[in-house]
């Protein structure tokens, strides 16, 4: 039976599939629990709004594991792919520019791009990047007004930041203004689901176009030019893999930190407990951020895949050619994985999560955006220790995108 507020309609094979309303992106947890607790490891979802999302979405944390690692669940062209099946045929646009990248393809492509990108993408680098984002975090902090002051943290603090990295990792400070515009325009309306907009993407490729032909010929201490210099035995990253990348960068890596930021401070704002005591013991702060991780995870829905044969997962089968959503929300509040689940608690202890995937596509960008999320809370709550809400009973606004678990807006009072 489906839940209050969920849709219960037929699709062409037979099957039953739940239309989920966009006031699911409000407090996805109720449906991600009864969804766990359905007989069948995976259920038909089709979930509104303005980036719509289908498929059989698997919730359990052992299922999601497992379905994470396993090859049978394809990530070749699996964008283009549910594009092509939704009815929206690739047109006019930077099209391969943006998709050319190891999340959206299988071994042995997907094996040839990591090794090559993990080479530009070590540990050496990011290492060095703590003096380049305390810079930013302290200049972003100096821009807010004195307090008392109301700001949106999310606007003026969670986005900017890993933009600026970024664009810093890539050597190219300056093009992160081009992004910028695009979620000014889209906070600025009650829509919106925090994806970049067609005109966006066609603007930051031609940039990073124009970048990579400058760094061919000016080379730099910069994450691009080791992306153009990576060899593997005479292999190299072609123009369009290196564009993609830098695109995947820009538009996954800062969305994924942004979320963490912003939900961290959040989950500070509503567990005035934790809050007291990070701000009592600031050694604290990584087990804050990987309980974060697991319990408001800034990735909601893994990335696309589609079954390449029939796959059969807690008892559900699959069919051959339909998309796969693992949810690692879900996932990271699964009570068999997780004591008491819905329970914020940084002492639990800090292991087992799916906030960064697992498997081939673990995210690669990890380590950056924990170190991001460190540097920004610590400054945060020295510089402001009496951060509180801006109203007495906040609404927290979340986007409107299955994928992505994030504040639209995050109203405080600094102090």
């Amino acid at each position: 039976m489906a839940a209050e507020g969920v849709e219960a309609v037929a699709v062409e094979e037979g099957e039953a599939v739940e239309e989920v309303p966009v006031s699911f992106f409000g407090d996805p947890h109720p449906a991600y629990r009864r969804w766990r607790e359905l007989e069948g490891g995976a259920h038909r979802v089709r979930i509104l709004g303005e980036a719509p999302l289908e498929g059989w979405v698997v919730t359990g944390h052992a299922a999601c594991k497992a379905a994470l690692a396993d090859p049978r669940l394809s990530k070749n062209a699996a964008t283009e792919a549910f594009d092509r099946r939704d009815g929206s045929e690739e047109g006019p646009g930077p099209g391969r520019a943006l998709t050319a990248h190891m999340l959206n393809s299988d071994p042995p492509a997907h094996t040839r791009l990591r090794r090559l990108v993990q080479q530009a993408f070590t540990a050496r680098r990011v290492a060095a990047l703590r003096p380049v984002i305390e810079g930013h975090v302290n200049r972003l902090l100096d821009a807010l007004p004195p307090a008392p002051a109301t700001v949106d943290l999310v606007r003026d603090f969670a986005v900017p930041l890993p933009l600026a990295v970024v664009f810093d990792l890539l050597g190219a400070a300056e093009g992160a203004g081009n992004i910028l515009k695009a979620w000014a325009a889209t906070l600025s309306g009650e829509e919106g689901d925090g994806e970049v907009s067609v005109t966006t993407a066609e603007a930051l490729v031609g940039h990073i176009r124009s970048l990579i032909a400058h760094k061919r010929a000016h080379p730099g201490d910069d994450l691009l030019t080791a992306l153009i210099r990576a060899r593997d035995d005479g292999d190299r990253l072609s123009e369009a893999e290196i564009t993609s990348m830098g695109f995947l960068l820009v538009a996954a890596g800062h969305q994924t930190t942004a979320n963490l930021i912003s939900n961290g401070v959040h989950a500070l704002l509503t567990h005035p407990g934790e809050l007291a005591a990070l701000r009592a013991d600031p050694s604290r702060t990584g087990a804050f951020i990987e309980e974060v991780l697991r319990h408001e995870s800034p990735f909601s829905i893994a990335t696309m895949r589609y079954a390449t044969e029939p796959v059969t997962i807690g008892g559900t089968t699959i069919p051959a050619g339909d998309f796969v959503q693992i949810a690692l929300l879900a996932a990271n509040r699964d009570p068999a994985a997780f004591a008491d689940p819905d329970r914020f608690d940084p002492s639990r202890p800090a292991t087992g999560h799916l906030a960064f995937g697992h498997g081939i596509h673990h995210c690669l960008g990890a380590p950056l955006a924990r170190l991001q999320a460190e540097i920004a809370f610590t400054a945060l709550l020295t510089r402001h220790p009496t951060l509180h809400p801006a109203t007495p009973t906040p609404h927290p606004l979340w986007w409107r995108n299955p994928r992505h678990r994030g504040l639209r807006t995050l109203p405080v009072r600094l102090g």
